[in-house]
């Protein structure tokens, strides 16, 4: 497997859950720092790839070397891209003999690139029944969450923005931003004099889920969203615009310049979050990851 994410590895709980169903798993890391990664000796059968860009590219040269199947993944939405990182995903895409992507959408992006190989729809593993545990907790506010990273892509900015525009509406209600990151000094200064808006840092979603009554998504693109599945899956519902997963998830999907109203609307209505999106259980989901090497 050729990975952009150094701690992919032994511990890593994606690594044990595919290591545990094929007879070995090497990883090698092609990013920062690693212009031309050694690749371990010995008899591969696949060659995996964590993106279809240049690391793609870098995934097909070895593959051809080893004599290997390429096993191309996509996580990301591919139309966020420019035209020549496009051009580059669909060519390795074409070179592959199988793909795996985590959504629908990302799959009609594939196919449209003419892509010819099996392309398996196999969403990010998530311990569902974590989140399905989540019992709603009394509480007197309203209460927005919105977690993720303070960085331009996740757009916590538009969050506080949203967040303003309910007040006017609801004016009791709480935002509650969990995470680090870059922006964090422009979110306090944009919070303002805002009283009601708290930032407790990264902590563990799970730990808010019970008292939220609604989780606002603002993110430019996601790759996938977990956030939006967690959230819908302890039955809190989502605002989010069309990124990643959040339409076939089951989120309220509205243009960015609607959130606030969607927002309102749902915290009026007191309506429970569901998610649309079946997901398997751990055996299932190793299962179907070997079957997207094929």
């Amino acid at each position: 497997m050729i990975t952009g994410d150094k701690k992919f590895g032994p511990g890593h709980e994606r690594y044990e859950l595919q290591r545990s169903v094929v007879d070995e798993l090497a990883v090698v890391y092609w990013g920062r720092g690693a212009l031309w990664p050694k690749v371990p000796k010995g008899q591969w059968d696949v060659v995996t790839v964590q993106d279809p860009f240049w690391r793609g590219l870098f995934a097909w040269r070895v593959a051809r070397r080893l004599g290997a199947k390429l096993s191309v993944q996509v996580h990301t939405d591919l139309g966020v891209y420019g035209w020549f990182k496009r051009m580059l995903a669909a060519f390795v895409l074409r070179k592959a003999d199988s793909v795996r992507v985590v959504s629908n959408k990302i799959k009609q992006q594939v196919e449209q690139m003419g892509v010819h190989a099996n392309i398996s729809v196999l969403p990010v593993y998530v311990d569902i029944q974590k989140f399905n545990s989540v019992v709603p907790c009394a509480h007197a506010s309203k209460n927005m969450l919105w977690f993720g990273r303070f960085e331009e892509e996740k757009d916590p900015l538009c969050a506080i923005a949203v967040y303003k525009e309910v007040l006017k509406n609801i004016p009791d209600t709480k935002l509650i931003m969990l995470g680090r990151g870059s922006l964090e000094s422009r979110l306090r200064a944009e919070a303002g004099e805002c009283k009601n808006v708290e930032f407790p840092g990264w902590q563990d979603p799970i730990v808010y889920l019970p008292i939220a009554d609604i989780v606002l998504s603002t993110s430019k693109h996601e790759s996938w969203g977990a956030s939006i599945v967690e959230a819908l899956a302890a039955g809190v519902p989502v605002v989010a615009p069309d990124v990643g997963i959040a339409r076939e998830a089951g989120a309220m999907v509205v243009p960015r310049a609607e959130l606030a109203k969607a927002v309102i609307e749902a915290l009026h209505s007191n309506a429970r979050g569901v998610l649309a999106l079946p997901l398997l259980n751990k055996d299932e989901w190793t299962r179907a990851w070997v079957e997207t090497l094929q």
